[in-house]
């Protein structure tokens, strides 16, 4: 399990990377006004839907069922199954995608309704969002194909498949000058990107014999099963982007600059989210689905246990930096250009409030697994819709005194609220088995943490006055820091835990 998620941790950290370079310029490009608005707008909206329909609910449903038809039915009963899946999609989406195009007006009135009283955000969103939505029917299929090798242990094409979109935007924004915007330039970047990624997933499939094809749609058993896996799971993601929705109809009605704000913390977010969170919750759901299949019980427990003990070695140094640093982070990444200090300083503050649920966006992929591998997709629906209805509650109340920060607390406080009842339901049903190992691992973490983030925040300052006037100071100040946190993160992890705790992930539990 260490070697896949090495393979797709490894290939989304290249991706955060290569996103980084991608925001940094878009930063300079586009800065942190009403053009960047309106594309983050455009960008987010196929976003929502890709993550409502395509890498959340269909990957949830999908990777267990396809695994479980393999095991049980073979090779060509699993092959059957996909091209049946793969035909009912394809034809969904295309009718997603000609009803978007139609009433693109109408979808950015509701997803941006503070767009109305800036006529030229509005059009421009309107625009730009034209151009970026087919980006969604492309990355369906990407999921489709990324799942199909997920389930057999294949990650690497999948996992790199997000490299392509940073590249396509860079080389857009590089070339900004030739479009009517710099806003039109990165939407056409999102577009061709799409092409790109399915021509990769997609070739990968084709080289493993798992290409799926049109067929004539038939409701067997297996794709009965699957939409009954399905649909609650669809209903659970669309309860996570009712609240993103609302991120972006509530900023809307806030200054020029509050949608930029979250994006920019959000992408810095992200970074552990995707390297840790995502990549570990991607790994650990084939695993405990084989495992589970196989009538290994204790074998699948051992994995999510090991699962959340990696997942919290490697967030602590990045919790510990967005508490006690994290306008530092934004000065030292995206000052330059059109992105100023007080943009730096707005996102920052948001950043910091993200930070509160940090822990809980990275254990959950790893949590919902022991269900999802189980074939129950409908009782994490239960937390997902309570924590999103917490989650709105709090944006409405705290938009006001906080503007965007509010609504960044607000999703933190959501993230918890899924994460405690996901575990408890877990509990409830039995199918999650805490091992003294991870309970002694969590305290000692917590120790960690605690240490890291008092250093980071007694040191920032002294630094960045030692550096003050030289080119670069924040960069140079963040650097700095990173070694240090580095060194006393390595030191204080073999104290606590010694070189034997770290066996237990090479180990194979039989």
């Amino acid at each position: 399990m260490i070697k896949s998620f090495l393979t797709v941790g490894g290939y989304t950290l290249l991706s955060r990377v290569t996103g980084f370079i991608r925001d940094i310029i878009m930063a300079a490009v586009l800065g942190a006004g009403p053009v960047a608005d309106a594309f983050f707008v455009a960008f987010r909206l196929p976003n929502h839907f890709r993550a409502i329909f395509a890498e959340g609910a269909f990957n949830a449903a999908f990777v267990p069922a396809y695994a479980k038809v393999r095991e049980q039915g073979g090779a060509e009963r699993a092959a059957r199954f996909a091209d049946q899946i793969f035909t009912i999609l394809l034809a969904s989406q295309i009718v997603l995608l000609a009803l978007a195009l139609l009433f693109t007006p109408q979808a950015i009135e509701l997803l941006a309704p503070g767009f109305r009283d800036e006529p030229m955000r509005y059009a421009l969103a309107v625009d730009l969002t034209r151009i970026t939505f087919p980006y969604l029917l492309l990355i369906t299929l990407v999921t489709l194909y990324g799942g199909i090798l997920n389930a057999l242990q294949r990650f690497a094409a999948a996992a790199a498949a997000p490299i392509l979109l940073n590249f396509s935007l860079i080389v857009a924004l590089l070339l900004a000058i030739y479009f009517p915007t710099p806003g039109h330039a990165a939407a056409w970047g999102v577009a061709i990107s799409g092409v790109l990624q399915a021509l990769l997933v997609g070739g990968d499939a084709f080289r493993q014999g798992l290409l799926a094809r049109l067929t004539r749609p038939r409701w067997g058993v297996d794709v009965k099963q699957f939409f009954r896996a399905l649909a609650p799971a669809t209903v659970g993601s669309a309860g996570v982007q009712l609240a993103l929705f609302a991120d972006t109809i509530i900023a809307s009605f806030l200054p020029a600059g509050a949608i930029s704000a979250l994006y920019y913390a959000d992408r810095l977010n992200q970074l552990p989210i995707g390297v840790i969170g995502i990549a570990i919750g991607t790994v650990v759901l084939p695993e405990m689905s084989r495992r589970l299949a196989a009538g290994d019980d204790a074998g699948a427990a051992h994995a999510q246990n090991r699962a959340f003990e990696f997942t919290l070695l490697l967030a602590m140094p990045c919790l510990a930096a967005f508490i006690a640093i994290p306008d530092l982070i934004m000065r030292a990444l995206f000052v330059r250009g059109a992105f100023t200090t007080a943009d730096a300083a707005a996102a920052g503050a948001t950043l910091a409030a993200y930070s509160v649920g940090l822990l809980p966006f990275l254990l959950i992929r790893s949590a919902v697994a022991t269900f999802f591998a189980r074939g129950d997709t409908a009782t994490p629906v239960k937390a997902s819709l309570t924590a999103a209805a917490v989650n709105i509650g709090f944006k409405v109340l705290l938009m006001g005194p906080l503007a965007q920060v509010g609504l960044a607390l607000a999703t933190a406080i959501g993230a918890w609220i899924n994460l405690l009842l996901v575990v408890w339901l877990a509990h409830r049903a039995d199918h999650a088995r805490v091992d003294g190992r991870l309970r002694q691992s969590a305290l000692k973490f917590a120790v960690v943490g605690a240490v890291m983030t008092a250093m980071l925040w007694l040191c920032a300052a002294p630094l960045e006055q030692f550096f003050h006037g030289w080119r670069g100071s924040a960069l140079l100040t963040l650097a700095v820091l990173g070694l240090l946190c580095a060194m006393l993160y390595a030191a204080t992890i073999l104290a606590l835990f010694g070189r034997a705790w770290f066996a237990g992930f090479r180990g194979a539990r039989k």
